[in-house]
């Protein structure tokens, strides 16, 4: 789900810790994405900040700009929708729902959806030893002639991007990734003192009388 502008990059092509991704499988004719991380939440939470895709996934990656024109509605049949005013667009369908577990759409998100091709999106949450986790998983397939062996590389890092972002919005309520403070003293030491710089001394004021020197006692 892309800003038209975005879409014409991807077909040339589309917290601290990121989530593990890795690119399964890849050929011209189909490619399987997965994401894990664990995540500081229920199951049941973690399930229901999944369904607010408007405030997790980003606006860059939208036709309209604006995440907030998102809506997903978490039941079989329900539509992962974008509305404004100057149109809309189906990003997927939910094919199975069953809370605190998994949420399943078909999806052939952004500019894939205009090739035809069959996507299969899967959020599973798990809880193992007191441990949630999140698995998001992307299967696509085409045909020979799809080339989604050269597509697979650049919807990893988009689609991936949004799992971090998830992630964060599970754990914190907020989808931005932080910024270190280090890297904020660290740029705060460099703007006041640049290279070739050379110590101020403030001068003297001419009408401030000096002290006295005080004379050693003998």
């Amino acid at each position: 789900m892309l800003h038209p502008n975005s879409a014409i990059a991807v077909l040339l092509f589309l917290y601290t810790a990121a989530a593990t991704a890795e690119v399964k499988q890849s050929a011209p004719e189909s490619f399987f994405l997965s994401y894990s991380t664990p995540i500081s939440a229920s199951t049941a939470k973690a399930y229901t900040d999944v369904t607010q895709v408007q405030r997790w996934w980003s606006s860059e990656h939208t036709f309209s700009g604006k995440a907030s024109n998102l809506s997903l509605k978490a039941e079989a049949g329900g539509c992962f929708c974008e509305k404004w005013s100057g149109g809309s667009v189906e990003h997927g369908r939910v094919i199975m729902a069953l809370p605190g577990k998994l949420l399943r759409l078909d999806s052939a998100l952004g500019p894939l959806q205009e090739f035809a091709l069959k996507g299969i999106l899967s959020f599973w949450i798990k809880n193992e030893d007191g441990a949630t986790s999140l698995t998001v998983e992307y299967r696509v397939n085409g045909t020979a002639a799809s080339g989604l062996d050269a597509l697979a590389p650049n919807v990893d890092e988009v689609l991936g991007a949004q799992v971090d972002r998830l992630k964060r919005y599970i754990g914190t309520g907020n989808p931005e990734a932080p910024v270190a403070e280090e890297t904020k003293d660290a740029s705060k030491a460099t703007d006041a003192a640049k290279p070739g710089d050379s110590p101020k001394v403030k001068p003297a004021d001419p009408k401030k009388k000096p002290k006295p020197a005080v004379p050693a006692k003998p």
